[in-house]
């Protein structure tokens, strides 16, 4: 058996980059950005009012006192200069006129016939947002790597573009293996059990960016096993469950093999899930997990993922690991690594963990309850209070909800 960071090497030394396409930005959102992008021009493109409030040039200011002259709304430009001792009514983002270089805001400022009065001195400058001051023309905005979030849309955005190349979604087949399989929508007779790995399998293709292709269910025998798989390379990787042990009904690794493969390993030292396989066929990455959904899962999070997000181009493959304050005693008399299913807190900047109950590789519960993965190193007895890395799953931790407090700004 090899170990999982071992495992995860060979997965990623045989995962290439995918190629790119043109789309819509909102299309783009959460993809990587395939090319590095320039400014095309100043943003913003003339220097303007930061406030709603009088534009004037600060050496003209005679007691504090300027002549009203007019008004400037958002959208038009000034065509007239303003001469000195003169003050523009002005709209937030309007080109301050020539002639001009300080705004002072609207509610510093009383009205005495055709005049204003200033309240208060103002530096020179002020409430001016100047030419260039975000990005200027030509320069290195977005660059290719990037992971394209609402803040980048919105700069693209601002830079004119309605398009973005990007690098394309990962295409996943998703293929379960086993007689006993039947799909869900019907209750299952004795004997029988619901596919609800394809399911998973597909829903956490879906979460990591790629774009599932379910191939259904392969029935046990090596010719319905390589019918499957084949179909499966016509897209970017195969992903099956099951069939992947040393039992009489296992055809996953002889159909690879059979279909001119080559197994670069088989068995991770690892609790749940030592029964990964991974291979290529031609040059397509070929993902063999364990049947029980527990173990698949957790053979997807530590093999599947990355590779889905190494293949789009992603800078960060691998989730957010913590060291979390064990809640409750912990034991792994095994000799292999145990990925426990656990649930993490934060209180006061600390984390703590505790174990989420029977750890069995069948028991779904046990990661449904749960947000992270618990490492329990081989033969290791751990006391409450101790240390201990954690995997986090969820995207969203930390976040409060509705009734916490926290800053609302």
């Amino acid at each position: 058996m090899i170990s999982i960071e071992e495992a995860q090497k060979v997965i990623l030394d045989n995962v290439h980059l995918l190629g790119t396409e043109v789309v819509g930005l909102f299309e783009g959102l959460g993809r990587t950005c395939a090319a590095d992008l320039l400014a095309p021009w100043d943003l913003p493109q003339a220097d303007n009012s930061g406030m709603d409030g009088y534009a004037f040039a600060h050496d003209g200011l005679v007691e504090g006192r300027l002549l009203a002259r007019g008004f400037l709304p958002a959208g038009q430009v000034s065509l007239e200069a303003l001469r000195r001792g003169e003050a523009l009514r002005i709209m937030t983002g309007a080109p301050i006129p020539t002639g001009s270089d300080t705004v002072v805001p609207i509610e510093d400022v009383e009205l005495e016939g055709d005049f204003i009065c200033l309240r208060s001195p103002i530096k020179k400058g002020a409430n001016v947002r100047p030419r260039g001051e975000d990005i200027q023309t030509g320069k290195l905005v977005i660059k290719a790597t990037t992971l394209l979030r609402p803040a980048e849309i919105g700069m693209l955005s601002a830079m004119g573009m309605t398009s973005v190349e990007v690098r394309r979604r990962a295409r996943v087949a998703i293929i379960a293996t086993g007689d006993e399989l039947i799909e869900p929508g019907t209750t299952p007779e004795p004997g029988k059990t619901i596919n609800s790995n394809s399911f998973a399998m597909t829903a956490m293709t879906l979460d990591a960016g790629g774009e599932p292709r379910r191939l259904g269910i392969a029935h046990d025998g090596l010719e319905a096993t390589m019918e499957r798989i084949k179909a499966g390379l016509n897209e970017d990787m195969v992903v099956l469950t099951g069939g992947a042990s040393v039992g009489d009904h296992d055809f996953v690794k002889p159909a690879i093999e059979a279909l001119g493969g080559q197994l670069l390993f088989w068995k991770v030292s690892m609790k749940p899930g030592k029964p990964v396989a991974f291979g290529v066929i031609g040059a397509t990455p070929v993902f063999a997990l364990p049947g029980n959904p527990v173990a698949a899962m957790v053979a997807f999070e530590l093999f599947v993922r990355p590779a889905i997000l190494k293949a789009m181009g992603t800078q960060r493959i691998f989730r957010a690991k913590v060291a979390a304050r064990l809640e409750a005693p912990l034991e792994n008399k095994g000799n292999r690594v145990h990925m426990v299913r656990g649930r993490v807190s934060l209180t006061d900047g600390a984390f703590s963990v505790r174990s989420t109950g029977n750890q069995s590789s069948a028991r779904l519960s046990s990661i449904v309850d749960g947000n992270g993965l618990i490492k329990a190193e081989p033969e290791r007895v751990y006391r409450a209070g101790d240390m201990v890395e954690v995997m986090l799953l969820e995207r969203d931790f930390g976040m409060l909800p509705s009734s916490g407090s926290g800053s609302q700004a």
